[in-house]
């Protein structure tokens, strides 16, 4: 809202454009459908509402300059822009992704960059990860403790930067993650976690986020982002703490898929069979083959070693494609990786 109207900063009504555009109006209000009844509450969002030529006319840009212009000395709304730790979690896994897929170098340093931002401003002396960040908070972090999906988002945050840059501090910063998760959200009694953390404000009910919404459920998140991260690590407990999660909801899952998706996505990863594949040495060629591909039932291991049953016993020089820690023969050219990861 701006001056006690929703939408007043951003809409137009035919008498104003021709207020500010003059001989230029109507060929803007032809333009975008311009109506004295609007298309919300009375007035216009401005917008191409017809097929066609999608060159503006001279005239219309000017109109669209002069309308432009003559926004900019209305009341804006409110602005909220502060950062919330669980979307930026779920945008550094997008980003990682991506960079990873596609080779792009500029989406790998926005990724490492978002997340060398967020363990530095979301992250509180003691440790405790925060919900959100806004420069207008003296330091910059509100001192609101972080939520289950703060932590599920940046533990799969972490483990997809670790997969796409192969540097072992994001699976450390992953693991440590998750160690926090399970220790202050996790019901012993019933399975799952809860919203809130164990040293939060007690409250009559403490809640549990169970449907996907708008962004991923807590527990379907944390479902999966242990499920991938186990995989790496060979941490059972994590493991576990993801097959509780989705035997706790499989009923419900089963009668209403569409609210349970990401849970879902955890499902396919823990029935598998999941393969996990491990680049030893200098191998970029190998490790891009293998970014390249999309394997949804597949972890990525290279690089800078870290503590895991998947580096044991590994020669240089060649990548391992292995499904329950047991390993086909080494390959050592991108074609034979290529050949095996096609099987998979």
């Amino acid at each position: 809202d701006s001056e006690g109207e929703e939408g007043r900063f951003y809409v137009w009504r035919p008498e104003e454009i021709r207020e500010v555009c003059g001989d230029d109006a109507e060929a803007a209000i032809a333009w975008y459908g311009v109506t004295p009844g609007g298309n919300f509450e009375g007035a216009n969002i401005l917008h191409r509402p017809v097929r066609g030529d999608l060159v503006r006319p001279e005239a219309v840009e000017r109109a669209r300059r002069a309308l432009f212009e003559a926004r900019e000395r209305r009341v804006r709304p409110g602005l909220d822009d502060k950062v919330l730790t669980e979307w930026n979690g779920l945008f550094l896994a997008t980003l990682a992704e991506a960079a990873a897929a596609t080779g792009d170098g500029a989406w790998r340093s926005a990724a490492v960059e978002l997340a060398e931002f967020l363990v530095a401003n979301l992250r509180g002396d003691d440790g405790r990860w925060l919900r959100a960040w806004h420069p207008s908070t003296g330091e910059g972090a509100t001192r609101l403790l972080a939520f289950a999906a703060d932590h599920a988002a940046l533990v799969d945050g972490f483990t997809r930067l670790a997969e796409c840059t192969g540097e072992a501090r994001w699976m450390a910063e992953a693991r440590s993650t998750a160690d926090a998760l399970v220790e202050l959200f996790w019901d012993d009694e019933r399975g799952g976690v809860f919203t809130t953390g164990h040293d939060a404000e007690t409250l009559v009910a403490r809640q549990k986020d169970l449907l996907d919404n708008a962004t991923p459920s807590a527990n379907g998140a944390t479902a999966l982002s242990l499920a991938r991260l186990a995989a790496l690590t060979g941490d059972d407990g994590q493991r576990r703490a993801a097959e509780a999660i989705v035997g706790m909801l499989a009923g419900s899952a089963g009668a209403h898929p569409t609210a349970f998706a990401h849970l879902l996505a955890a499902v396919d990863v823990l029935a598998g069979p999941l393969t996990e594949v491990v680049v030893v040495g200098e191998r970029p060629d190998l490790v891009a083959a293998a970014q390249r591909r999309f394997l949804p039932r597949a972890v990525l291991a290279w690089g800078e070693p870290y503590p895991s049953p998947l580096w044991e016993g590994r020669d240089p020089g060649r990548a391992y494609v292995c499904q329950g820690f047991a390993c086909r023969q080494p390959a050592t050219t991108v074609e034979a990786l290529e050949a095996q990861l096609a099987e998979v």
